[in-house]
Order: C-alpha cells, then structure tokens, then sequence
C-alpha cells in the first residue's frame, strides 16, 4: 500500500461496501433525527372535509347579490360538532375556524362584517364563492406519498407524520460507535493528573460528532498502555460498528493498537495518509458473525482528532443510515496570502466572513494540531490542497463550515 494515502482514497476505502444498517419502530415521539426508512403515504386525506377558515358564517353567494341582506341562522358549526344539516336560500350558519362547512353553503361571511340580532343576520360584506372555504385535501389526500426514505425527521415533518396518523415510523438503526482513548498519560475532566498526565478531551468532542452524524456513542473510557488493557476495550466493544481509537495510531514502542488490532484479526487497509492535520489515521475491518464491524484510528492530537472525525467518521455513519446530508462545503476567497503547502492536503482552521455574497476566509497564523483554544474560535476549515502553489489574498478556495 501507498505510505502516505490522500484523503479522497482513504475516504473511497473507508466507504467501500458499506449498506444500510438495519431498521426499528420507533415511537413518534421518538423519531426525531432518526433517518426515514421508507416512503410513508398518507392514511388519510387532510382536510377531511371543507372547512373555514375563519369565524363567521357559512351561507351562500347567491344569497349574498343584494347587500345589506339577511339571513336567518339555523344552528352552528363548530370544530368537532358539525351541522348535521344542508343549507338553503335565506339561510346562514354560525361557523367556526376548522368546523365542516354545511352542504349547501359555497362561502364563510366575516363576523366583523355581520350584525346580529336574534336569529337575523345582516350581511354587510359578502365573500365571493369558495372564499375562506378549505376544501378536503387541501394539505394532502389519502395515499400521497409525502415522506420519503432518507429523510432525517424535524418538527415540520413530524407533525406531518401525525397529521398523516402514524403513532410510530420505521427509522434507520443508529450505528453504535464504541470510543476508545488510548494512553497512561489521560485522565478523565474532575480527575487529579499527576505531572506527567493531561486531560483527556478527544473523546467528548469525537463523540458529539458522532451524535450529530446520527449515531449513538458507546464510550469505553481510557485503555492504559497494556495489551490487555486494549483487548478488555476491544472486547467490550464487540457489538459495536464502529470502532474508535483516540491515540496509538503511530508506530511507536508505546503504540499496541495496531498490534491488538492484529490479535482481533482486523484487517488494516491504511495507517498513514497525506493530510494535515490526521498523518497517523487508521482504518481496517473484520467480520463478525452478524456484521462487519469497521476500526479506524484516529490521531491523539486533539484537533487531528476532531478534524479526522469530521472528514471520515460522519460521512461513514451517513452511510450506514443511508442519508446524504447537504454538503457542507462552499467556495470561498483567502483572505490573506498563503506560502506554498506541502505534499499533504491540509485543513486549517479559520475564520470566515460574507461580503457581498462572497466568503472571506482568513486561517490562523498558527496551526499546532495540539492547539484547541483555536478549533473552538474557528468557523471553518480551510481545504488546502496538497502541492498548492504560494496563494495571494484574493485566491480561490474552498472551506468546510463548522
């Protein structure tokens, strides 16, 4: 294999073979961010049957040539207490908003534009035919398809779903993703790190990444640098989908994941790409007896961590729930001068401003992998490719929005 693989083919391997997961019911309630597994059509047609708009009176246009006219009112339409009647001419019916419009009325006059005295209306303001009438299926009919697979569920399309009368909906399986951060050196945030420790914070991050792509976080804590301690991880982890390692991704003394990787007979396809930040990333699969359960490796430099996550990770939970998301990619201006980069593609972290329609891009002067005060302030990542000539301000780029 290559020695320094670029990140569209490492992200072309990592997405190879990968079909949708399986599907569950889940309650409506529920549902919400949960990928559609199939079209849904509507059992019923909504409106069901005409109905106002407004308060006022339900009558006919034909009543309503010679104004001021009057009516007499016959009894009331209400939202779930219809007129169990048919209207004829002189007549009128006292409606409300969402009530069934009585047969024979083709118009809702206005409260404001009647007076009332008695069972007597004046009509002051007619409404031409049809006018504040929402006739049946309106919204939708019986049997329209209005949802459809791939859909990851909001509020709107929700509501939609109950309008539709679905108490439950066939959603995706969320991938399980187990999250393992590697290292003597980590302690948990709360914890006492001794002097030679740091917090671990990798994880957290990795984790909400893998919340917003759609999957569901097994967190596994912190596999000391033991053999054992990553086979107990690995074994805890064998349900899993995904399998993700925070740190050992180099080929260090130190470094056992790839050899426990090894001993669970996980086939690695690369460990090394042309990128920056996120050298170190590993990816490798093994079959098990229901699945195939996918490793990849990510770097222990926090931002490595977080900007990997971003670029392989979600894109391959997408998959697994397949939903394609809206790019979230956009062409932009530098807004500073650039040196030349190197043979790795790079991601850096910067701001960004619109002008006119135009975005502005403007990274940070400093860009240690290490530095995470910079990735929370940053808006997005500026995409460098690999090779990329000296770049003046003003020069085409493309960023990712965070």
């Amino acid at each position: 294999m290559s020695a320094l693989l670029s990140v569209t083919d490492a992200l072309a391997q990592i997405l190879t073979d990968v079909t949708r997961l399986d599907r569950e019911t889940v309650p409506l309630g529920n549902a919400a961010g949960r990928v559609l597994a199939e079209d849904i059509k509507a059992t019923r047609t909504q409106p069901p049957f005409p109905a106002s708009a407004m308060d006022g009176y339900a009558a006919r246009t034909e009543d309503l040539k010679d104004l001021p006219g009057t009516l007499t009112r016959i009894g009331e339409s209400a939202a779930g207490h219809r007129f169990n009647g048919t209207i004829v001419p002189g007549q009128c019916v006292r409606i409300f908003t969402g009530a069934p419009v009585p047969p024979g009325a083709d118009t809702i006059v206005i409260q404001e534009n009647v007076t009332v005295e008695g069972d007597q209306i004046t009509v002051l303001k007619g409404e031409a035919k049809g006018r504040y009438i929402r006739p049946a299926g309106l919204d939708f009919g019986e049997g329209d398809t209005l949802l459809q697979a791939g859909h990851v569920l909001n509020a709107s399309t929700l509501s939609l779903a109950a309008a539709m009368n679905y108490p439950q909906l066939p959603v995706q399986r969320r991938p399980v993703v187990a999250i393992i951060a590697t290292g003597d050196e980590l302690v948990l945030p709360g914890e006492t790190p001794n002097e030679d420790q740091i917090i671990a914070s990798n994880g957290f991050g990795v984790a909400e990444i893998v919340r917003s792509a759609g999957g569901e976080v097994l967190d596994l804590g912190i596999a000391v640098d033991t053999l054992q301690s990553l086979r107990d991880k690995f074994k805890a982890a064998e349900s899993a989908d995904i399998v993700v390692t925070l740190g050992g991704a180099s080929v260090g003394d130190h470094d056992l994941v790839v050899e426990a990787l090894g001993e669970n007979a996980v086939a690695l396809n690369f460990w090394k790409l042309a990128m920056r930040p996120g050298k170190p990333v590993m990816f490798g699969k093994r079959q098990r007896a229901d699945h195939v359960q996918r490793f990849i490796g990510l770097p222990g430099n926090p931002v490595s961590s977080l900007v990997c996550a971003q670029i392989f990770i979600a894109p391959l939970i997408h998959k697994l729930l397949g939903y394609t998301p809206p790019s979230d990619r956009r062409p932009a201006q530098l807004a500073v001068e650039l040196d030349a980069n190197d043979q790795r593609e790079e991601y850096m972290r910067a701001t960004h401003v619109e002008r006119d329609g135009v975005l502005y891009v403007t990274p940070f002067s400093t860009q240690d992998s290490s530095i995470l005060s910079l990735m929370a302030k940053a808006t997005c990542l500026m995409v460098r490719p690999a090779h990329a000539e000296a770049s003046p301000a003003g020069s085409a780029c493309e960023i990712i929005l965070l």
